[in-house]
């Protein structure tokens, strides 16, 4: 079924629930709705916290798992890579380390959430390569100060939204390709109860092993490549979700666990490659969430969460043993909306919790937190004009930081809409930076929160068959926290002055026929490092590329869909100083499925990733595969279809 952008999104359900009150009151609505930009998309459950209705004239781009499920090994960084103002940072391999970079902000500044729930501490980068895609229905990315969530929303807010149990289905996919890569999935969905269940089970196996050519003498022109083959970066994965949503309270009780047991090979770089260093890690998240209808329009929303995280380091790097850590986080949100007067729409939020970490050293640290929010979407001119104000105030540890947001969206004749946002997003050093040490790095008690004063304002179009939009925007970070070197071979955080950030976004689709689509995003990124020291002042942000393109083309009809995708980034700075540079890459991967008529659906798909053979790296050096090539086999089973006559 279609469903609207994420860009008016949230705007209509505010403006529909504004008519129908006046309607109520015998009043007679203006009919001003937003213009119909038609998207692809699996039905919509927002809940409080997802960002298409907590932040509803943020700029949001929702990604279609379902319509990416035929491309192979991938996981939801990848996916997440292709909106606008995303930039992936990849160790390199199926199953290996992947964290996202958000307009410039560093990927331990983005909050990354499970239907709500946040997967990391603030300040802390989460591995997306742990979520697997078939776990998904749909990624919401919200780009720009995400001061509605409060700490760790510096850069922005990822929700990833797990599949929901929708009537009796059963469904199941395996893939075999290159590097010995093998993944699977099996799942399904039944009425149970008094309400309904899904499980799904997943799982990745690669050995990693690949060959590619590095100039180990930059410094000489015209020096020969060397060929080298990339050792120690096998992983393996298994894991599953499982949900069951059921009627209570006059409402939805919604329960969610996911769990993930990993085992991977830390390669290293190319300069300082790791031949032992292993890593081995349990994660799991529980989630409870209960939402009830207001008497008079509104709902309230009680969201309970648990996390652990056990993982242990092993391998010369390390020391003579195993490293392990238990991280352990809970938590519970309490939110409630409100539409008053037929003009407010009210949001009231409180948050509690906190984080633990067991690590050899026996300090054990724990930080709590707490938080408060309130937002009010006022509308005018019959929901055409919202403004939105928010403010939020959270104390974590010793440090209380404030996060106000103004917000505004303008719906123009003629499928135009407006919407401009400026806001501060503060986040306190986590208990870890401060006073953990993690292997190489030197925890740091002295670190000073860290803040965000953003802007940004977008102009979109939409229509039927097409839809646009334009984005500027702007942010300026003031006592940064980044590790910098420590004598001799360490890392410590330390807070310097400020670093800004300006850029441009083009996000585009066009529809003109049933078997063409064809959909791209652009980014502009300048970054300039404001540190009062002559060797890095007005400098770029390492790992920040100025430039950056995804554009996708689907063709043909549904039984036969040929695809081709182009991913392109300009040069990358490794260090504060210029010296060391990542060159600029492109990747074309292109693919082909056919799903032929009769019943049970299957689907066969055969996928080229890196079809010229590009020869790139990424972060600090870490080699990325050359072409792969993978054949997917998928099968499907509806209940509803097999007695559709």
């Amino acid at each position: 079924m279609h469903r609207r952008l994420a860009l008016s999104c949230a705007l209509s359900l505010v403006a529909s629930a504004a008519r129908a009150q006046s309607a109520t009151d015998g009043a007679t609505p203006e009919a001003t709705p937003l213009p119909p930009v038609e998207v692809p998309l699996p039905p919509v459950e927002a809940t409080p916290s997802s960002p298409t209705r907590r932040d509803p004239t943020a700029a949001v781009t929702v990604i279609d798992v379902a319509a990416r499920e035929k491309s192979g090994p991938t996981d939801a960084a990848t996916l997440a890579a292709d909106a606008p103002g995303v930039t992936l940072q990849d160790a390199g391999g199926a199953g290996q380390r992947k964290s996202l970079s958000l307009r410039g902000s560093a990927s331990n500044a983005v909050l990354v959430l499970l239907d709500g729930v946040p997967l990391a501490s603030p300040g802390t980068a989460f591995d997306l390569s742990r979520v697997p895609t078939a776990a998904l229905e749909r990624i919401e990315v919200l780009r720009g100060v995400g001061a509605r969530y409060g700490p760790g929303g510096m850069g922005g807010v990822i929700n990833l939204v797990t599949r929901a149990p929708d009537g009796t289905r059963a469904f199941g996919a395996l893939s075999q390709g290159s590097f010995q890569t093998t993944t699977g999935t099996v799942g399904g969905s039944a009425r149970l109860g008094q309400g309904e269940g899904l499980l799904l089970l997943s799982g990745l196996r690669s050995e990693g092993d690949f060959r590619f050519t590095y100039d180990d003498r930059p410094a000489l022109d015209g020096n020969p490549l060397v060929t080298l083959t990339r050792q120690n970066n096998q992983a393996a994965q298994g894991g599953g979700v499982a949900r069951y949503r059921l009627p209570a309270l006059g409402g939805t009780l919604d329960l969610t666990a996911q769990g993930l047991m990993e085992s991977r090979g830390l390669a290293g770089t190319v300069q300082n490659p790791t031949a032992d260093a292993h890593q081995d890690s349990r994660w799991g998240v529980l989630s409870s969430r209960l939402g009830v209808p207001l008497e008079g329009g509104g709902e309230l929303s009680v969201l309970a969460f648990g996390r652990a995280d056990a993982t242990t380091l092993s391998g010369s790097p390390f020391g003579a043993r195993p490293y392990p850590q238990l991280e352990r986080s809970l938590g519970v949100e309490v939110t409630a909306t409100r539409l008053v007067a037929a003009r407010h729409g009210l949001t009231a939020l409180a948050t509690a919790g906190g984080d633990w970490l067991t690590e050899p050293s026996g300090r054990n640290p724990w930080q709590g937190r707490l938080g408060v929010f309130l937002a009010d979407d006022v509308l005018f001119h019959g929901g055409d004009l919202v403004v939105s104000p928010s403010a939020r105030v959270d104390l974590a540890g010793p440090f209380v930081v404030v996060s106000p947001k103004l917000g505004a969206s303008l719906t123009l004749p003629h499928g135009f809409e407006l919407k401009v946002n400026a806001g501060q997003t503060s986040r306190a050093p986590s208990f870890v930076e401060r006073y953990v040490q993690q292997g190489s790095l030197v925890p740091n008690p002295d670190l000073r929160p860290e803040r965000t004063l953003g802007a940004d304002a977008t102009v979109a179009y939409g229509s039927p068959r097409a839809a646009l939009a334009l984005t500027g925007f702007g942010g300026l970070s003031e006592d940064l926290i980044s590790y910098e070197y420590y004598p001799p071979t360490r890392a410590r955080p330390y807070n310097f002055s400020a670093a800004l950030v300006t850029g441009v976004e083009v996000e585009a689709r066009v529809t003109p026929f049933r078997w063409l689509d064809a959909q791209a995003a652009y980014t502009f990124l300048r970054t300039q490092n404001l540190r009062d020291d002559p060797r890095y002042y007005l400098k770029a942000l390492p790992f920040r590329p100025a430039h950056r393109l995804s554009a996708r083309v689907t063709v043909g009809p549904s039984w036969l869909l040929g695809r081709a995708e182009l991913l392109a980034q300009s040069e990358q700075f490794q260090n504060r100083t210029e010296k060391l540079v990542l060159p600029a890459r492109a990747f074309v991967n292109v693919g082909l499925s056919s799903s032929p008529p009769p019943f049970p659906a299957v689907t066969v798909s055969l996928e080229v990733k890196n079809l010229l053979d590009a020869q790139s790296q990424d972060v600090d050096g870490y080699p990325l595969p050359p072409r792969a090539a993978y054949l997917t086999l998928a099968v499907a089973w509806d209940a509803a279809l097999r007695k559709a006559p």
